[in-house]
């Protein structure tokens, strides 16, 4: 696994502080069968799912922490005992130095939290009645109240919308909407589970440049999951993977890209329909003179494809791109999948 780079980070400094936690679900099974119905009552079959197993996790003041994995590797589960709905079954959860659930009070206004899938708009009213609403249950003063308002309406353009109904509102207003409400109480710390989902590719720009300004501006700390990895690249400058709820990377993409092989594609454009063949190189696929290879950049150089392929043919045109992230986690989900099955 590789390093995180906080393990000089003081105490202080550490916002999220995860030891030795572990999370099991206990799941009831029962049988389809019509003659099991009984037994499904009187004595049902219990399945133990290890969501965390044992992960120790530190995020440093200021940091933003992308917070990655395939389905069922636990990361809802982390959101959820770092937002304070649930408790871990062993080990420590702290967060800005309180107990998410024991101190539960004091700790969610320091907090904020936004989900894809769910929603904190009232959905029959307008988008306002649901930022009055958090003003007066939350209490929040009148001069810190105006000045996050008039900075959220500004900068994620609520305006446009602010008096409409939230059932009225597109994915994209819906999660500005989210998020404004979220920032009303000016928190220190930031939980985003799946914030772009769903979201066009201008929504989901806006989306992801607020959350890098806000980080800037008022360092706020960040934690984000998603399973648009472009997007966590993006916004992210660490990745903590995770696989079967243990801690399987946590680093920068880059350190990822390279643990991991760095995989790149080359394009080569030549005269006739006949591909090089490139030692080193796979060829993905040849088409009207167009052939397309995969290479590991750390293995061998761009340079001597290039002269094998002239070697054998005229080169007209030459391209080379690293693998976008998303090809670089799904292959290595694959191999996690394979390593785990064998």
């Amino acid at each position: 696994m590789a390093e995180s780079g906080l393990s000089d980070t003081s105490r202080s400094d550490t916002v999220v502080e995860l030891t030795g936690v572990w999370k099991i679900y206990r799941q009831t099974q029962r049988s389809e069968r019509l003659r099991d119905v009984f037994r499904n009552l009187i004595r049902p079959r219990i399945r133990t799912v290890e969501a965390l197993r044992g992960i120790d996790l530190r995020v440093g003041r200021g940091e933003v922490v992308a917070y990655a994995g395939p389905n069922g590797a636990g990361k809802s589960t982390t959101i959820k005992l770092l937002s304070g709905l649930l408790a871990p079954d062993a080990g420590t959860v702290r967060a800005l130095g309180m107990d998410p659930v024991r101190d539960r009070v004091r700790y969610v206004r320091r907090i904020g939290v936004v989900f894809g899938q769910r929603t904190e708009l009232w959905w029959d009213h307008p988008v306002a009645a649901s930022f009055e609403w958090k003003r007066v249950v939350w209490d929040i003063p009148d001069d810190r109240y105006g000045r996050t308002l008039s900075f959220v309406r500004e900068v994620l353009g609520l305006d446009e919308f602010f008096k409409s109904l939230a059932r009225e509102l597109s994915l994209g207003q819906k999660m500005r909407a989210e998020l404004g409400l979220a920032l009303l109480h000016e928190p220190d710390l930031l939980f985003l589970d799946e914030p772009t989902i769903g979201l066009d590719v201008l929504a989901k720009r806006n989306i992801l440049r607020f959350i890098k300004d806000l980080n800037r501006e008022r360092r706020v700390t960040v934690m984000v999951t998603s399973h648009d990895m472009a997007d966590l690249e993006e916004l992210a400058g660490r990745i903590v993977m995770l696989h079967r709820g243990n801690v399987a990377f946590d680093g920068d993409f880059d350190q990822l890209r390279r643990t991991f092989a760095d995989r790149r594609r080359l394009l080569l454009v030549t005269p006739n329909g006949s591909a090089p063949t490139l030692e080193g190189a796979a060829l993905i696929q040849s088409e009207d003179g167009r052939h397309e290879y995969t290479f590991d950049a750390s293995r061998v150089k761009i340079s001597a494809l290039l002269d094998q392929a002239a070697a054998q043919t005229e080169i007209l045109d030459v391209e080379t791109h690293r693998l976008a992230i998303d090809e670089v986690v799904a292959d290595l989900y694959e191999a996690w999948q394979k390593r785990a099955s064998g």
